[in-house]
């Protein structure tokens, strides 16, 4: 019997959603929202990677891979993609779906032991999925001002929340934070941050 192309993309999606849902059922504070995140709103975050620097991106709280995938249509390489993902089975899942990309299991409140020895690199963007609204505000800000450590002054972190303020207050220490988009076509709609060291530089938004 020959399935539909279009049904079989409704299964795949399907089994990522029941995927995710079971990811925040068994941490819920690992997993911010109980759907994945749209590929409108992962394309839109991949968006502010630099693909010609030549640097790897990080990314942490990948989840499922949806972003994953954006990041990689945007040109990374997959040598050139580091994720950070705490949950065993989403780590499995990545490495089945994205072979050569270097999938790392562990905290990314805790990156230099996370890591390991990629823990002095210098990365061109952090895309983060992780849900910063679960954990207290001063781990928050200790997390953006450890990934800035780790970025060129100007390059972003873009951070996904789903609430109408940045996860990370403004004026506690020395990042600037700048709302980035506001996407409805997400649910639940989610707003953009960024997280730089001055002024963030980003791409042309034409390439």
């Amino acid at each position: 019997m020959t399935i539909h192309p279009g049904l079989r993309k409704f299964a795949a999606r399907f089994d990522e959603e029941l995927r995710f849902f079971r990811g925040w059922v068994d941490k819920p504070r690992a997993v911010g929202s109980i759907i994945p995140t749209s590929s409108f709103t992962a394309r839109r975050m991949a968006s502010v990677i630099d693909p010609t620097s030549g640097l790897p991106v990080l990314e942490l709280g990948p989840g499922t891979g949806v972003i994953t995938r954006a990041i990689l249509a945007r040109g990374v390489a997959p040598e050139n993609l580091i994720t950070v993902e705490y949950s065993p089975e989403f780590v499995a899942h990545l490495k089945e779906h994205f072979p050569g990309v270097n999938v790392i299991e562990g905290d990314a409140f805790n990156l230099d032991t996370t890591l390991g020895e990629h823990a002095g690199r210098t990365f061109d963007t952090v895309v983060s999925g992780v849900p910063l609204l679960n954990f207290p505000v001063e781990q928050r800000v200790r997390y953006v001002e450890s990934i800035l450590d780790r970025l060129p002054p100007g390059r972003p972190i873009v951070q996904l929340t789903y609430g109408p303020r940045s996860p990370v207050p403004p004026g506690r220490g020395d990042y600037r934070v700048t709302r980035f988009d506001f996407i409805v076509r997400n649910i639940p709609p989610t707003t953009l941050w960024l997280y730089s060291r001055g002024e963030p530089v980003l791409p042309d938004p034409r390439h």
